[in-house]
């Protein structure tokens, strides 16, 4: 990490309006290299047990396979992709009996000592990286609609608000191997932000909006802001909402 930088993260979970939360998160610092820290956001699918039972294992395996990691000597996209693939892997192997067979979303990112950063996704949980309130990139959902706004039949904002937007290409635990987009972002700086949610967050919240909260806010107030603003929006319809952020200052 480059030398002066300052990590400052907050979490926020909330089962929205839904009966049972399938959402989960993680945000671990590794316990033997300082600023190494992983995130992962994880949406379940398949019913009250089935879908919590697919998000608990991407957790698991993400934090079990990230103790063994070593930013010395291991490859980071070579474990996010693993933490994908055999997560993917142990998911259709304890299908769930009498429910729909437990699916998850993934969204995850690794910091590293040095200070660059790599993220990886499958589903439409996404990943935010933006400079003050600017927007420098995000992840591109593997969803019906996204299929539809990149071959031009629909615009952003149309793709939304689409009655089949919450439709996915690609999650885990389906009979074909997830399709794995990964990203390299090669040095954080002073005033960067990145935020991995769900879309029970980001469906209520363009991206400009997010990135003025971010900007204006601490971490920990990023997350209860940005999740108290899409449950009003979402006017008592709205799904499980799971959000982390990491801000990236100068030290004083």
């Amino acid at each position: 990490m480059a030398p002066g930088l300052k990590i400052t993260a907050g979490t926020g979970l909330h089962k929205g309006d839904r009966d049972y939360q399938q959402d989960q998160l993680g945000l671990w610092p590794h316990p033997l290299f300082k600023q190494c820290i992983l995130v992962v956001v994880a949406d379940g699918m398949g019913g009250r047990s089935g879908g919590r039972k697919a998000s608990d294992q991407v957790l698991l395996t993400a934090h079990q396979l990230f103790m063994r990691f070593s930013p010395d000597t291991d490859s980071p996209q070579a474990l996010l992709t693993q933490i994908i693939e055999d997560a993917h892997m142990v998911i259709r192997l304890t299908a769930v009996s009498a429910e729909q067979e437990p699916h998850s979303t993934v969204a995850a990112f690794l910091l590293m000592p040095d200070g660059s950063c790599q993220w990886a996704h499958v589903g439409d949980s996404r990943i935010y990286h933006y400079q003050r309130h600017r927007l420098v990139r995000r992840t591109t959902d593997h969803s019906y609609v996204q299929s539809l706004v990149d071959k031009g039949v629909l615009t952003p904002d149309q793709a939304n608000n689409h009655p089949q937007s919450n439709v996915l290409m690609a999650c885990l635990g389906t009979d074909t191997p997830p399709p794995v987009s990964v990203h390299t972002v090669p040095a954080v700086a002073a005033g960067d932000a990145l935020m991995a949610c769900s879309d029970g967050v980001w469906h209520y919240l363009n991206e400009g909006e997010i990135g003025l909260i971010l900007n204006e806010c601490a971490a920990k107030e990023s997350c209860e802001t940005l999740i108290r603003t899409a449950r009003e929006r979402a006017m008592g319809h709205g799904d499980n909402l799971s959000v982390v952020v990491v801000k990236f200052e100068n030290k004083a």
